[in-house]
C-alpha cells in the first residue's frame, strides 16, 4: 500500500474539484490537471482502501483508447507533459497518473452506449422489453448481444447520488436537438470502433459512458476518461454466455464482497462509510484491472 495514492494534495496549484475517482487541478484558467488516485467507488461510495495501481492504469487505458479513437471525435488532451506544471516535490503523485487537459464546458449529460444487455439495462427490459426508452425484441436474455448498439443517455448526478437514465427526448430537451443527435451518433461510433477492436483481444466491452464538453469554438470534444474499466463493463470473451452475470474486469470483485458485508452483524446499507475492504480483495481487484490492461494493448 506504500506507493498507493487515495488523495493527492498538490500545493503549487489549486484543487478545483474532487471526484469519486479524480482530483482535478486549475492551471492558468484553460487547462486542468486530472489525477488519476486509486480510490474505488462502488455503490456510489468511496471505499476507505485504495487499489495499489488502479489510477495508473486507468490513464494508461484512457491515453491508449484516446489515440485510438482520435480520428472519430476530439478529445481533452493538450499533449503536454503533466510533470510540466507541478512543484518536484509533487511528481511522485502525478507521474504516470495524471492528464494534462483543456479547460471545457461539460455537457449536463453522459453519453451510455449498450451493445449487451446487463446491469440496468437487464432489470428494465424484464419489466417493459425496453431500455430507457428504446424497445428491443423479446426474448433477450441477460448478457444477451444487442441486435445493435442502443444510446441510453443519463443524467450526472452529484458525488453521493446515482445517475439517473432518461430518454432521448429527456436529453434533447436538455442540451438541443443538434447537439443531441452529434452525441448519440458520435458515442455509437466510438463505442462500435472500440468494441470490435476489444474483440480481436479477447475482451467483449458490454457498455460503457462518454463525457463531452464543448470548447472555446463551440467544438464538441471527448472528456474525462475513456472506455475505462471503471466507466465500461469489461468481460472476458471465455466467460461469457447468455443468461448468467459474466466475470468482469472491474469492481465487481468488490461489490460482490461489499454485498456479502456485515456491520454491525446487519448486511451493509450502502451508505458511506463503507466496510473496510480485506486487503485479499483489494489485490485481486488490482489483479483485474491489470490483465484488462494486459489483454487490451499487450
Amino acid at each position: 500500500m506504500d506507493n498507493a495514492l487515495h488523495t493527492s494534495s498538490l500545493h503549487s496549484l489549486p484543487l478545483l474539484a474532487s471526484g469519486k475517482v479524480r482530483d482535478n487541478y486549475a492551471v492558468g484558467h484553460d487547462r486542468l490537471l486530472m489525477i488519476a488516485t486509486d480510490r474505488l467507488s462502488a455503490f456510489d461510495v468511496v471505499m476507505g482502501e485504495p487499489i495499489p495501481g488502479k489510477g495508473a492504469l486507468l490513464t494508461k487505458m484512457a491515453l491508449f483508447w484516446f489515440d485510438k479513437l482520435g480520428h472519430v471525435v476530439p478529445n481533452h488532451l493538450t499533449g503536454e507533459d503533466p510533470l510540466s506544471v507541478v512543484a518536484a516535490d509533487e511528481r511522485a503523485q502525478v507521474e504516470g497518473r495524471a492528464m494534462l487537459v483543456k479547460r471545457l464546458k461539460p455537457l449536463p449529460v453522459e453519453a451510455v452506449v449498450r451493445g449487451y444487455l446487463a446491469g440496468s439495462g437487464w432489470k428494465e427490459y424484464q419489466q417493459n422489453k425496453q431500455v430507457c426508452g428504446v424497445p428491443l425484441p423479446a426474448g433477450l436474455q441477460n448478457a444477451s448481444k444487442l441486435p445493435e448498439p442502443i444510446f441510453t443517455p443519463a443524467t450526472k448526478a452529484e458525488m453521493g447520488d446515482h445517475d439517473e437514465n432518461i430518454s432521448f427526448a429527456q436529453m434533447v430537451s436538455i442540451i438541443g436537438e443538434d447537439l443531441a443527435t452529434r452525441v448519440r451518433d458520435v458515442s455509437i461510433r466510438l463505442y462500435s470502433e472500440a468494441a470490435a477492436y476489444a474483440l480481436t483481444k479477447g475482451i467483449i466491452i458490454a457498455d460503457t459512458k462518454f463525457e463531452f464538453g464543448l470548447d472555446e469554438q463551440g467544438t464538441l470534444t471527448l472528456m474525462d476518461e475513456v472506455l475505462t474499466p471503471d466507466s465500461s463493463r469489461y468481460w472476458p470473451v471465455e466467460g461469457w454466455k447468455e443468461g448468467a452475470n459474466p466475470p468482469s474486469y472491474d469492481k465487481q470483485f468488490v461489490r460482490d464482497w461489499l454485498e456479502s458485508a456485515q456491520v454491525d452483524g446487519e448486511p451493509w446499507n450502502k451508505q458511506a462509510p463503507a466496510p473496510a475492504l480485506p486487503a485479499e480483495v483489494t489485490a485481486h481487484t488490482a489483479k483485474k484491472y491489470r490483465e484488462a490492461l494486459q489483454r487490451l494493448v499487450g
